[in-house]
Order: structure tokens, then sequence, then C-alpha cells
């Protein structure tokens, strides 16, 4: 037991997140959300340590020690409480490196049964050119001998993963705008997809793959074929340069498995720092988008006619707050 823990009185499995949120919008979300994913809806956001959900999300109590705000207990903690209104969540963390085991141990040791992580799986295999930035050190500006690795999916991802296997919603490909090489083309892209994809036990956990080149959609085209006849989804997406997301669904074949996976990032148009300066620190909606909420509500509404099961994940970058994003989204 820690001295923060001593000093009031709980021990991680005592802490109140499971005896349900007391705020107004968490105890709402939480009851909603609850009901949807029994019906096979998983709403949830990318991430969760916000600070800025705290008086909506996260009981400002729990994360003061002598009356000032504890940012490290806030990071350590909250997505226990975190996990007591959402159904699951879309861990980001994954993609910048693959975690240890222990890590895994860790992370899903603060979660209650039926809790779903979705995560991004690790850039090291979705980058062809590592950008040329401090942070790739020797690799900044080369290419990616991992591209599309599928041993290095299973060795570093899948294994550490099997123990908590049922606790996995899908497994995220999330390809940046390819502008160079072969790659930037559907076919070989395509191509190269595909033998990936048939060396993973697509069979034992679900996939999905995010595309940013917007010709990679054509109807009937390789991408959506190869992702039909390995049953892996395609991630519906609202980005900066994708089209809307209720245009992508309507893309003859783009429902590509029995179940659907949707990140609803950025209004289309808005770039990433333009978002991140504009809404930051995340504590209200500041610009609304109708447009994006009525796609959530419509892949809703369809997966609910289809018997599909729904993975659907709002950034704060979309409209300025995710969590008041789905509490609107869901009342439609």
């Amino acid at each position: 037991m820690t001295q923060d823990q001593l000093e009031f009185g709980w021990e991680r499995g005592d802490m109140p997140a499971t005896a349900g949120p007391r705020l107004p919008l968490a105890a709402r979300l939480k009851d909603r959300l609850g009901g949807l994913a029994q019906r096979g809806i998983y709403l949830g956001t990318s991430s969760w340590k916000y600070p800025g959900w705290i008086g909506q999300v996260y009981d400002p109590a729990r994360y003061k020690v002598r009356n000032a705000f504890a940012q490290r207990r806030f990071e350590q903690d909250c997505l226990a409480e975190y996990a007591g209104v959402f159904p699951t969540v879309c861990g980001d963390f994954a993609f910048y490196q693959f975690p240890s085991a222990a890590a895994w141990e860790q992370t899903f040791s603060q979660v209650p049964d039926g809790f779903l992580f979705s995560l991004k799986v690790c850039e090291v295999v979705t980058v062809q050119r590592f950008p040329d930035l401090p942070r790739y050190g020797a690799r900044a500006g080369k290419e990616n001998p991992d591209f599309m690795s599928a041993s290095l999916v299973c060795d570093k991802l899948l294994a550490p993963l099997e123990p908590y296997r049922e606790r996995v919603g899908v497994l995220i490909f999330e390809f940046g705008t390819i502008h160079e090489g072969p790659a930037r083309q559907v076919g070989p892209f395509a191509a190269a997809l595909d033998d990936m994809l048939s060396r993973l036990p697509t069979d034992r956990f679900r996939f999905a793959v995010e595309v940013r080149n917007p010709s990679f959609l054509a109807p009937a085209g390789e991408y959506l074929e190869y992702l039909r006849s390995h049953r892996v989804a395609h991630c519906f997406n609202s980005w900066t340069r994708m089209p809307p997301v209720h245009e992508q669904t309507l893309v003859p074949g783009a429902f590509s498995a029995d179940f659907t996976v949707a990140r609803f990032l950025l209004k289309p148009g808005r770039g990433y720092q333009q978002s991140v300066g504009a809404f930051s620190p995340y504590e209200h909606i500041r610009e609304p988008y109708p447009e994006g909420r009525q796609a959530i509500s419509g892949l809703i509404e369809r997966c609910l006619g289809d018997s599909r099961t729904l993975f659907a994940y709002v950034n704060n970058r979309l409209e300025g707050n995710a969590p008041e994003t789905i509490d609107s989204a869901v009342q439609r």
C-alpha cells in the first residue's frame, strides 16, 4: 500500500470507481453506454489521461493530496475510474512501443471483467519510412525493414496479449499517409497487406486497418477485397484529409467484417496542431461538429439493425471534449 493510499484509507482493489460514478455526466454515460455494450455497441474514447475531464468523468477528490491536485496519482489511477464509466477504450500508448508483459499485467489489473481494450499496433509495423524527427534517432528518414512484419506482430504483441485475449476489443493497424514508394499505390499496398494478414491469427483476435490515403477506398478495390477475405474491418476514420465517415460508410464493401470499427479523431479539413491549440485542455466542447455526431449515431443504428458489434472511439480533438461528444451522440 502506498502512502497516498494509507492517507485516504483505500487500496487499489477497493477504489470507489467500481461503485459507480457520482458525477452527473459520468452517471449518465455509465447508464447509457452500459446498456449499449450489452447489445454489442462499445463506445469509448482515445486514451483516458486527461485532467480536463475532472469534474465530468473523474471525481476531483480522488486526486488531491493536502488540497492539491496529484498529477502522478491521477496518471496511475484514473484508468480504474474511467472503466467505471466507459465499457472500452482505445489504447494509443501501444502505438509508440510494444508494451512488456509486466506492463500488460499492470494495465489489465486496473479494469473490471467485461471492459475491452482496443489497441493501436506499434508504428514500427505501420510506418513505411520513419519520419525525419529526433525521436526516431538513427532510424530517422530511413526505410523501415519491419514494415508490415507479421512475425513482429505475433512475437511482440499477440504473444504477450494472449492471456488477456478475451479482454481485447480490436487491434488497429494505423497507416499514415503514404506519399512515396510502391505502397503509395493501392495495388502494392493491398498486396503487402494481404500477405501480412494471411500470417496473422484472425480467428483469435479482431483486427482493423485504418488508412489515410483516400484513393485506397475505391469501390471493389483490392484493399477492401483483401480485408473482407481475411474478415478484417476497415476502420472508418474522421481525419484531416479523409472523406467524412458518413461518406466512407457509403462505399460498397466498406463494412468488410462482421464487426465495425470507427475512430473519430479530427474534423476533416482541420489539422492536428490546429485542434490541439484550439481545444486543449479539453474541458468542454469548443466547436460542435454535427456531421460527426450524426455519423456516430448512424453507425450505432446500423450496427444495432445488423446485430453487428461496433467499436467506436472519439478523440478530444474532434470537438474539444470526447465525453461530451459521446453523450450528445447517444442522445440521438
